[in-house]
Formats: C-alpha cells, sequence, structure tokens
C-alpha cells in the first residue's frame, strides 16, 4: 500500500487501502486493485467477487500486474513530489543551497554547511532548531522576539518564554513538541474516523446497488407472473395489463433514480472525506508544530454529514398500489382474478397492528375475555357503566387503537358462525339507537348473515358470492389511500374492497358477533395473530 502526502487523484485510488495504487490489477469486471489489497480479501472469502460492485467469478482470476496504470501512477508520485516547495540557505552567496534547518534564535535557516557552528560554537549549540520552514517569522514572539517554543492551554496559542512571565504568568503552559503531539494522536484518531465514514459510504453505496439489483428481479419475476396471468383475460384485461406493466416500470426507474442520486449523494461525500483524509494525513506527519496547532480546530471536527444508517432502497416490489386497480375487475369478471388477491394479501399483512376490544364501548350483551381478542354474544345484560361511547341498541364493540393515518391491516376468526359484521367505523358515528351500514354513516363493513348470505354494506348494498366460507377474515386499510379491503385468508382471495373513500377523523375497527341464532353463533370473533 503506497502512500502519498498530495492530494489523491479518485482514478488512482484502491478502493480497499484507501491510497494510490501499489502493483494494480484489474479484475474482469473492469475495477481495479492493489494486488495485495485484493489477494488478502478474497482469502477472507469463500467465493472470489469484486469488492466494489459484487459481481461473483467462477474461479479465482489469474490477475496480473496492470503496467500502464502502474506508470500513471509512478508518473502522478514524481509530480507530486516534485511540487514540493525548497527552502534555501540564508548564508549561501552565489549559488544557493537547499536549506536543512532554521534557527528560531537567529531567525535563518542554513544548508549543512553553513549549519556547521551551530554544531560545533558551545553558544549557538544552546539556540533552537526546526526542520527548514518559509514563513520562519511566524515561528517569532512579534511582541518579544523570541521563539515560539510553549504552548498555552488556557489561551490555546502558542507563547515565547518572555510571555509566560508576563500575560501568561499563571497559565497552564507546556513545551509546543508536547502539545503537538497530544494534537497528533487526536488527529490521528479523527483519521480513522474519517476512513471508517469512507468504508461506510463505499459498503452502503454496495448495498443500495445490490438493492436495485435484488429489486429488479422481483420486479421480472413480478412481471412473468401477470404475464401468464393475464393471457386468458379479454381485450379489455389486456389493456389493463399494459397500465399495470407501465405502472411497474415507472417503480423501478423510480427506485433506480432514487438509486442514483443516493449515490452521488454518498460520492461526493466520499470525495469531500477524501479530502479532509489527504488533508489530516498531511498535517498528522508534519514537523510545523505552529501550523498543526493553528490548523488543528478546523480539521479535528467530526465532519458533518447525512445519517446514512437508516437510509435503505426496498428491494420488494410495490403489488399494492397495483391490486387497487385490480380490484374493480374482479367484480366483473367472475372471480377469475381471485388470485390476485394472493399477492395483495401477501403485501397487505406486512401492515399488520395489535388490535384489542374497547370494553367501554361494547354493548350491554357482549361478554369480552380478558385479553380483549375475543367477543361473543350473552343472553343475559351485563351490568356495566353507561357512557357516551357504548352502543345500546346494536351488538357492536370498537377496538381500543384509533388510526388517522397510513396503513393497518388485522385479522379475524369467524369459523362456525352464521353472522357476523366486521370492518371499519369513523370515530363519530351514532352509537345509540339503530343504524345501517353505509360508508355516509360512517361504517365500511362486510356482512354475513343466514350462514352463506354475504353483503358488503356499500351504497347501495352489494351481493358478495365467495367459492369458499372464510373462516378467518383480514381487514385491510390505507387512510390516505381512501381504501378499506377485506380478505379470506384461507384461500388467501379478495373478499371486497371499498375505493376512493374520504377519511377525515380516525377509524376503529368494528366488531358484531350478532345473535346465537339458536346457539348456532355462538362462536366469538377472535382477532387472531397474522402469520406473515
Amino acid at each position: 500500500m503506497a502512500s502519498s502526502s498530495g492530494p489523491l487523484n479518485e482514478e488512482l485510488q484502491c478502493s480497499i487501502c484507501l491510497d494510490v495504487f501499489t502493483d494494480p490489477v484489474t479484475t474482469p469486471c473492469g475495477h481495479n486493485f492493489c494486488r495485495t489489497c485484493l489477494n488478502k480479501h478474497w482469502t477472507r472469502t469463500q467465493t472470489c467477487f469484486c469488492p466494489f460492485c459484487k459481481e461473483a467469478f467462477r474461479k479465482r482470476p489469474d490477475l496480473k500486474i496492470n503496467t500502464t496504470l502502474r506508470e500513471v501512477v509512478q508518473h502522478f508520485m514524481e509530480k507530486l513530489y516534485l511540487g514540493e516547495s525548497e527552502v534555501l540557505c540564508d548564508i549561501c552567496v552565489e549559488r544557493k543551497q537547499k536549506a536543512v534547518t532554521s534557527c528560531l534564535k537567529c531567525q535563518s535557516s542554513y544548508c549543512e554547511t553553513h549549519l556547521e557552528p551551530h554544531h560545533r560554537v558551545p553558544r549557538l549549540k544552546k539556540h533552537k532548531l526546526i526542520n527548514a520552514v518559509e514563513n520562519l517569522e511566524d515561528y517569532i514572539c512579534r511582541k518579544h522576539e523570541r521563539p515560539l517554543e510553549l504552548f498555552c492551554r488556557d489561551d490555546q496559542t502558542s507563547v515565547c518564554q518572555s510571555c509566560t512571565e508576563g500575560d501568561h504568568r499563571t497559565h497552564n503552559t507546556v513545551p509546543i513538541e508536547e502539545e503537538s503531539q497530544q494534537k497528533k494522536n487526536q488527529l490521528l484518531q479523527t483519521q480513522t474516523d474519517v476512513k471508517q465514514m469512507i468504508q461506510n459510504r463505499m459498503k452502503k453505496i454496495q448495498e443500495i446497488q445490490h438493492s436495485v439489483e435484488e429489486r429488479k428481479r422481483n420486479t421480472e419475476k413480478e412481471k412473468s407472473g401477470r404475464n401468464q396471468l393475464f393471457t386468458d383475460l379479454i381485450r379489455s384485461i389486456e389493456r389493463c395489463q399494459s397500465e399495470l406493466l407501465k405502472m411497474m416500470e415507472e417503480q423501478q426507474k423510480a427506485a433506480e433514480k432514487q438509486a442514483e442520486d443516493l449515490i452521488k449523494e454518498l460520492q461526493q461525500e466520499i470525495t469531500d472525506l477524501k479530502k479532509r483524509n489527504t488533508e489530516l494525513e498531511q498535517i498528522s506527519h508534519t514537523d510545523d508544530h505552529l501550523h498543526l496547532l493553528q490548523m488543528f480546530s478546523s480539521l479535528c471536527s467530526r465532519p458533518e454529514t447525512k445519517n446514512w444508517t437508516e437510509i435503505s432502497i426496498d428491494s420488494d416490489v410495490n403489488v399494492y398500489s397495483m391490486n387497487r386497480a385490480l380490484i374493480q375487475l374482479e367484480k366483473t369478471l367472475d372471480g377469475r382474478l381471485k388470485n390476485i388477491g394472493q399477492t395483495g394479501l401477501k403485501c397487505v399483512q406486512k401492515f399488520a397492528v395489535d388490535v384489542a376490544l374497547d370494553p367501554d364501548t361494547a354493548n350491554s350483551y357482549l361478554i369480552l375475555s380478558g385479553d380483549g381478542k375475543q367477543v361473543s354474544y350473552g343472553d343475559i345484560e351485563q351490568d356495566v357503566p353507561e357512557n357516551t361511547k357504548r352502543f345500546d341498541k346494536t351488538l357492536s364493540v370498537l377496538a381500543k387503537q384509533g388510526f388517522s393515518s397510513g396503513r393497518f391491516y388485522y385479522e379475524v376468526q369467524v369459523k362456525g358462525k352464521t353472522g357476523w359484521d366486521l370492518g371499519v367505523a369513523r370515530e363519530s358515528i351514532n352509537r345509540k339507537g339503530t343504524y345501517t351500514y353505509t360508508p355516509v354513516n360512517g361504517y365500511w363493513a362486510v356482512i354475513l348473515r343466514n350462514e352463506n348470505q354475504y353483503t358488503a354494506g356499500d351504497n347501495p348494498l352489494v351481493s358478495l358470492s365467495l367459492g369458499e366460507k372464510p373462516e378467518i377474515v383480514g381487514v385491510f386499510v390505507d387512510y390516505e389511500e381512501g381504501l378499506v379491503s377485506f380478505y379470506d385468508v384461507g384461500s388467501r382471495s379478495h373478499i371486497y374492497s371499498f375505493t376512493g373513500q374520504t377519511f377525515t377523523e380516525k377509524l376503529y375497527p368494528y366488531f358484531s358477533p350478532c345473535l346465537n341464532d339458536e346457539g348456532k353463533n355462538s362462536n366469538p370473533l377472535i382477532i387472531t395473530p397474522v402469520n406473515k
């Protein structure tokens, strides 16, 4: 691994060690790395793949040094070092020699020849010598014209010996070399942090690229399934198919555009961090103590960057948004699209919430379990306190939790029942007296009567023909989209959806176990855990 003291061109930098290439090699996918770095990387993995783009190789590639790139790196390094400025001897008269040392006492810079008296003459031996610098006057106290050999920690400034006998007499002062070493140690830690930040962002780029590819594979798989599904449908369904596929492509393009924007932002942060890393490396190895102290505050602070921890690209295809367009088609195609509901159910189950019944809303003839997960009809009226929230005429109960935004889903076991009502209701519904299940009255519900008569409480009422008798019913709500959907969880099929609704207040899950029907309908409604 090579190192440099100048700025690094990104094209000449190994993404593993974050430094200028040493013996660069090129993988079959076209990315370059130090030969040693890549070999070490592959010894830690079971399969060989590119550390940058993650492309896997069937067998370990036989890599040879990229001689052209190596020559470019060497040329770059030569130009880098030739560009360094030289300090010339102040004593040389004719041909100025390069200075090797500057004397703070004499305020002059010397070559090897003219430095000799400082090694020999006792008086000169006591002078303060440092590596040759151009701006020698910056190392002298302007007030006392003595070398700045000390550092005042109270005022965070360099001082001379005379300063400690005056304004800084009671201050905490230490030799400038001691303070410089302490600051170097802090800069080294900051440099380590910056390098880690670079690595984290490069890893995040890889994660985003992987997510986009995974999403693309899922999209292609979903498109294939959709194509097979629509082959037997009529011409209007083919037109719908085209719209759905276009929607999927737009979602994929949007995801790729999001990933591209995130990667650009990450790459810009990496560029800024690399620049900071180079500055830190330069200053942490310098013997120019004063310059280090002057630059310390600006360089030691942690760079302000975005928190990327929670930022990611969703690799799942958003089939839910497409499912809405298919719901209306199911109503007119004799259930030929029922299997689409399987995909839709899997998608909405991701929004499962924990629902419990609110005893303060339960009709006095209803019996609730202690955990609030079951409700059944009791023949005897319960002694319950009266309140404005309680249903007095209808055998109804609401959940404790209300929702005023987002999406939520829950499942209810209705096995063995001949009658039930399920859905959601808005907070302001009339709880005293009787009512009709319609959206106008604040109810979005599916109803079972007489064991096999299913109805959707729409306006007008919609009679439902179900191929199977549901044992568990799933209820899904998208508040912002104005959607309430019902699913047969057992057959993983869609039952009915209220679409294009407008919600302006909290919605509560709604339940009614109905009368016992001479014992035929005595089973409770049970809120069950969702198995995703």
